[in-house]
C-alpha cells in the first residue's frame, strides 16, 4: 500500500481543493497520487481475491473459473 506520507498528502490536497482551490502543479501533485493509489489498492484486491476459496454448503469448492485461472496464471 501507499506510504502513510502520501496518504496524508491526498487528504491535505483534498481538504485544500475544498477551501482554497489548487494550483496546476498540486492538481497535477494530486492526479499523480491517486493514479498511485489505485494502483496499489486494485494490487492489494487482486492479492486478497488469490487467497479466497468458495465453498458451498456441502463442501464442494466452488470458486468461480476465472479465479481459479488467474490464481494458475500468477503461480506461473
Amino acid at each position: 500500500m501507499l506510504s502513510s506520507e502520501k496518504i496524508a498528502r491526498i487528504n491535505a490536497l483534498a481538504k485544500k481543493a475544498k477551501v482554497e482551490g489548487l494550483t496546476d502543479e498540486e492538481k497535477q501533485e494530486q492526479l499523480q497520487l491517486r493514479t498511485e493509489y489505485i494502483a496499489a489498492f486494485r494490487a492489494s484486491m487482486i492479492e486478497t481475491l488469490h487467497a479466497v476459496k468458495v465453498i458451498d454448503p456441502n463442501g464442494n469448492d466452488v470458486t468461480p473459473k476465472k479465479l481459479k485461472d488467474s490464481k494458475k496464471k500468477r503461480l506461473h
